[in-house]
């Protein structure tokens, strides 16, 4: 029998998204007034880019995958301003 170990980068992603996980959830408990949401966004993405990078292997891919990826992105950011437009304009 093997004595198989999983990658390093896949451990150590894993420890940073748990790291991070309890920073956020130290963040909801204290009162940081404006700053929570802006600091919660900040770890949010920090946790996206990481999964990206590792989990979905793009800091080993070729640019046409970067361009893909950064397209979709780009379009989730129009819909995401398309549908605040919408609510932001009801009375």
């Amino acid at each position: 029998m093997t004595d198989w170990r999983p990658p390093l980068p896949l451990v150590a992603s894993w420890l940073g998204l748990l790291a991070l996980l309890a920073l956020t959830v130290t963040i909801a408990y204290l009162p940081l007034g404006a700053f929570n949401l802006v600091i919660s966004l900040g770890i949010a993405a920090t946790k996206a880019a990481l999964v990206a990078a590792v989990f979905m292997e793009l800091r080993q891919r070729g640019g046409r995958t970067l361009v893909f990826a950064t397209a979709g992105l780009f379009w989730l950011a129009i819909l995401l301003w398309l549908g605040l437009m919408d609510f932001l304009t009801r009375t």
